[in-house]
């Protein structure tokens, strides 16, 4: 029996991401390939690439040259591009770069194995459709064991919103929900494999409609059905809009069992002119109504956010804004990034601020969420959380998982293994992390 061949995936950006990741190395596993934790040793080499972060082509082109040496010294060794920036660049990847031997975009990864046939065959592959075919059904059964006791799960796709200096809608298309029936057959089939926390996945995933028996659902009726599924433990979702979070959505964090407390919620702004400018359809004022709400009806959920500093036309009265409503709000967590263009949106063509200016005012805001992070990560100590154990730690005989609320905890005892699920109380609040000892 020949070597298995290797497979080496860099993965960029979001969770999605991470889930697409997974996916891809299932398709390309029916083939014959299986993993491998360096480029250096495989046999093809794929980049799963995000837009959203700055200058996000220019890194892929870099990253692309790296391997050139590889190529030289392996003819044989296949090169591809996956995610946004393949949907967005398509042809010009193999024009730039012309060692890539695959490029294809986030709706056709279901399509690798036929696309590795033709590159066997010594042509190029190319595909950056919006098929009509559901992906999720042309893949494979993901494989036993899962290696990890959490899992994601995409639900949602695509985005209609437009905010002007986003290219989601670009690269990922218009809003999809998946038939409930797939979703439950996928989550049954994970907790089958050993997953206790299930996280859904959408660009919008609180915008969720995905056709049902009885009709269209909500994310919230989806959530309550997970709920009932022997075996899961846990449930998360992630990104939200503000527009979309509906009654029976928030109600469900004050009620499903399952639900965890904790909730991303990007904002951007603070300001209503700016939020105007984004396209965001939603104030500064019905986003703190909105966080009153949720808290209201779960009051320990620790609330996360995004932000977008010096966005065009951003005064300091704008900035000053978003500091004052991230003031009132007080998030456990927040990711936060200067404004930088995306080619084909409408921010990209209106006046930029001050690149010296916009780094200022990310730092001022960063110290001030770090501020916040380390204030609720302190109240911690004391409480007792329920802790999911994932993986060892960098001691001996430690553990390290995350709790309800999303916060790492590392804890040292004899006769903790990965998948356990258990009461720890926090004992220590550091940068990043928690540290506890478990409840007898």
């Amino acid at each position: 029996m020949s070597d298995p061949k290797k497979l080496f995936i860099r993965t960029y950006g979001c969770q999605m991401n991470v889930y697409d990741s997974e996916r891809m190395a299932e398709a390309l596993g029916a083939d014959g390939y299986v993993e491998t934790d360096s480029p250096d040793d495989a046999d093809m080499i794929l980049l799963n690439t995000c837009h959203i972060r700055e200058k996000a082509a220019e890194k892929v082109y870099s990253e692309l040259g790296r391997y050139k040496g590889l190529k030289a010294d392996n003819p044989d060794l296949k090169i591809g591009v996956a995610g946004c920036v393949a949907q967005a660049e398509g042809e010009e990847i193999m024009r730039r770069q012309p060692m890539v031997d695959l490029v294809v975009g986030p709706q056709t990864y279901h399509r690798l194995p036929e696309m590795m046939k033709t590159v066997a065959e010594g042509q190029k592959a190319l595909d950056t459709d919006f098929p009509e075919e559901d992906k999720f059904e042309h893949l494979p059964k993901r494989p036993l064991p899962n290696r990890n006791p959490t899992a994601f799960l995409t639900v949602q796709e695509g985005c209609d919103k437009f905010c002007a200096f986003c290219v989601v809608p670009y690269t990922r298309g218009a809003e999809v929900s998946r038939p409930v029936d797939r979703i439950l057959r996928e989550a049954r089939d994970l907790v089958e494999r050993g997953v206790k926390e299930i996280t859904l996945l959408g660009q919008n995933v609180n915008a969720y409609h995905g056709a049902g028996a009885d009709g269209d659902w909500t994310l919230a009726r989806l959530i309550w059905a997970l709920n009932d599924v022997d075996g899961l433990e846990r449930i998360r979702f992630t990104t939200s809009h503000p527009n979309d979070m509906d009654d029976a959505l928030i109600a469900a964090h004050g009620e499903c069992e399952k639900l965890m407390p904790y909730l991303h919620l990007p904002v951007q702004s603070g300001s209503d002119k700016i939020l105007k400018r984004m396209n965001r359809s939603h104030t500064a004022e019905s986003y703190l109504k909105l966080i009153d709400r949720i808290r209201e009806a779960r009051p320990d959920i620790l609330i996360s956010g995004d932000f977008i500093v010096g966005f065009p036309e951003e005064t300091d009265q704008d900035f000053e804004y978003t500091m004052s409503l991230i003031r009132a709000v007080q998030y456990g967590q927040a990711f936060s990034f200067k404004y930088s263009t995306r080619p084909g949106t409408p921010a990209a063509e209106r006046a930029q601020v001050d690149d010296a200016l916009a780094s200022e005012r990310l730092y001022r805001l960063q110290a001030l969420i770090t501020e916040q992070q380390r204030a609720v990560q302190n109240a911690m100590v004391g409480q007792e959380v329920g802790v999911l154990f994932e993986k060892p730690g960098r001691l001996d005989g430690q553990m390290v998982g995350k709790s309800d609320h999303l916060h790492a905890v590392h804890v040292t005892a004899e006769g903790i293994a990965k998948g356990d699920l258990r009461r720890v109380r926090i004992t220590d609040s550091g940068p990043n992390s928690l540290g506890g000892v478990l409840i007898p």
